[in-house]
């Protein structure tokens, strides 16, 4: 065995990159609670691509078949419906893990230099996230997968000039249709998971390129032992392999519960109108679309103003895709000596605090029907999303910091 690894090895340096981002990868030895979340979402993409692979052999990408396909798999094969439901599971707990990996680097400033790049990589990963969830939402051809994929793809039709066209393009018909189905089921069983596996790579590789961040902020590679390896940090296998299983244990033990109990979270996983098949005749009482998109389509609809002859629905577009688009510049905007929420001033956290609260909140009346108080709050909180971003530079420049301790303190 050994001679075969070194064959092996010396045609491709296994060793070496085991060595490099496992073995003797030195990670901070403060990592807390909310260092679980990296490792999870790895899991849950395993989850994804191999349940995805599955399901896809049972399936039939068709405006014909499409629903009778998902009925099949629920009823007719062989643990189908647990497959089913391990991916409509999935799909709402990538973006749970998701949503706290990134809340962890906006507390512990794992943005700032050295790691822009880390967080554009992560940004990447969440944009195509995104666009993989919408793809996946209409497969399964229920009436909010039709109602849905129309009401997103007709906000295209809002730009100026080349709107029409464009939702002409993606849609590949005047309505959603067959080919509609099609298409988007190439785009979500090959194209976008082979970008997102590439981007997925290219995050982990500027990771451990410039070193995991930790709770206190504090770069471990500037202070190493005589053997150069940092006084601060423990090798990643197998102390933080191990110690990973503790929360992959727990994750597994709710996702479950989950998926065995409550796969459609009343109505939030899997949307009750989706139980019929799609209607182009039929429109549903109320179209929303999956909780992990409400904070930004609650954005969109607190935009009721038309300005400089754009229509609101124009404007309520490039607010939704600005505070998509604001999250990539957040490590120029925070001009705060210190990384860590431990070591920040009152400002920052006051804010920090408005703004989770304010992007959950969201996140309710985006699912919720629009009435005039509920737009209302709408705008002011999204208002508040705005302010934490460009208000930044100057909140984090003028507050008072506390010093950041030479070591972790664990």
């Amino acid at each position: 065995m050994q001679k075969l690894l070194n064959w092996v090895d010396e045609r491709l340096p296994v060793i070496d990159a085991w060595n490099k981002h496992v073995g003797k990868y030195y990670a901070p030895k403060n990592f807390n609670f909310w260092y679980f979340f990296g490792s999870l979402a790895m899991l849950v993409l395993v989850n994804q691509l191999v349940t995805g692979i599955w399901l896809t052999m049972s399936y039939n990408p068709s405006g014909e078949g499409a629903f009778a396909s998902v009925e099949y798999i629920m009823r007719d094969v062989e643990w189908g419906w647990l497959l089913r439901y391990l991916h409509s599971t999935g799909a709402s707990a990538f973006f749970v893990v998701v949503y706290l990996h990134m809340f962890r680097g906006l507390m512990y400033g794992s943005y700032q230099k050295p790691r822009e790049l880390i967080w554009i990589f992560g940004m990447l990963i969440y944009l195509v996230l995104m666009a993989e969830a919408f793809m996946g939402y209409l497969l399964p051809w229920g009436q909010m997968s039709y109602w849905g994929a129309q009401v997103i793809v007709n906000l295209f039709g809002a730009i100026p000039v080349i709107g029409e066209d464009l939702s002409l393009w993606i849609r590949g018909d005047y309505l959603i249709s067959g080919i509609t189905l099609n298409r988007f089921f190439a785009l979500h069983v090959v194209a976008l998971p082979i970008v997102l596996l590439a981007l997925v790579v290219l995050h982990i590789l500027a990771l451990h390129e410039v070193g995991s961040n930790n709770p206190d902020g504090i770069d471990i590679k500037k202070n190493k032992d005589e053997n150069g390896i940092p006084k601060d940090g423990i090798p990643f296998h197998p102390y933080y392999s191990v110690h990973d299983l503790l929360g992959v244990a727990v994750f597994f033990f709710i996702f479950f519960i989950v998926v065995f109990f409550f796969p459609e979270m009343g109505g939030l996983f899997l949307e009750k109108p989706n139980f019929e098949p799609a209607n182009s005749l039929k429109t549903p009482a109320h179209i929303a679309p999956v909780w992990y998109f409400t904070p930004f389509y609650a954005m969109l609809r607190a935009v009721t103003v038309d300005l400089f002859g754009l229509d609101a629905k124009f404007w309520g577009v490039v607010v939704m895709g600005a505070a998509i688009a604001i999250l990539f510049v957040l490590p120029w905007l925070d001009r705060s000596p210190v990384r860590s929420i431990r070591y920040k001033g009152w400002l920052s956290k006051i804010a920090l605090a408005i703004f989770v609260i304010s992007f959950v909140v969201l996140g309710y009346l985006g699912i919720v029907p629009a009435t005039e108080g509920r737009t209302t709050v709408a705008q002011i909180l999204t208002t508040l999303y705005f302010a934490y971003f460009i208000l930044m530079p100057f909140y984090t420049r003028m507050e008072k910091t506390k010093p950041v301790p030479e070591r972790v303190t664990g």
